[in-house]
């Protein structure tokens, strides 16, 4: 008799717990690509980003309760943020000034030939965004690559829309002056 009170009783939990169980399922499975690609053009590394994407969804597993329906995407842009930010300061190289380390950086970049290649494409993208800052990369990202909203930026990464559209601004200008600069020294190499 006691073990079917406590069945009844914990009944609404066990619902309860299914139903979390199958939206947390809806999301992996609505979700999970974007996040990697995601966890990818925030900087990390393709085996970072597996293990970041667990991580994401470890996290969404503990606080899905607390996420308002409709808004799991944009949770899940926070804590990729989040993630991808921790594991920048943790792996993070000792930088020096950005037109030092030029030669560095443009070192790993692919040729004109290899442009053709989509692999070396994104190799190209990676370089690019991974020496944009990190709250500049974020916005760019989500905006850029991911077509997000400046609204749904602002939810993601919880601050004013304001400053997701400077941010991107200036994200943009980042961007092209390192494109540009990667190019001229194409050109450059091309004319040895």
């Amino acid at each position: 008799m006691a073990v079917s009170h406590l069945a009844v009783a914990d009944a609404p939990e066990c619902a309860a717990d299914a139903r979390d169980t199958a939206r947390l399922e809806r999301v992996v499975r609505a979700e999970f690509a974007y996040i990697w690609r995601l966890c990818r053009r925030l900087g990390l590394p393709q085996g970072d980003a597996d293990d970041a994407l667990q991580q994401v969804f470890l996290t969404a597993s503990r606080r899905l309760h607390d996420v308002k329906p409709g808004s799991e995407r944009a949770f899940l842009y926070g804590v990729a943020v989040n993630v991808a930010a921790k594991w920048r300061e943790t792996h993070a190289r000792r930088r020096e000034d950005l037109e030092a380390s030029f030669d560095v950086f443009g070192a790993g970049l692919p040729s004109a030939e290899e442009l053709l290649d989509h692999q070396a494409e994104l190799r190209l993208l990676d370089a690019l965004l991974d020496a944009m800052p990190g709250d500049l990369r974020s916005v760019f990202v989500l905006h850029e690559i991911e077509q997000q909203t400046a609204p749904q930026i602002a939810e993601a990464l919880e601050i004013a829309v304001g400053t997701v559209a400077s941010r991107l601004r200036r994200a943009r200008e980042d961007f092209s002056a390192r494109l540009a600069r990667w190019r001229a020294r194409r050109r450059f190499e091309g004319d040895r």
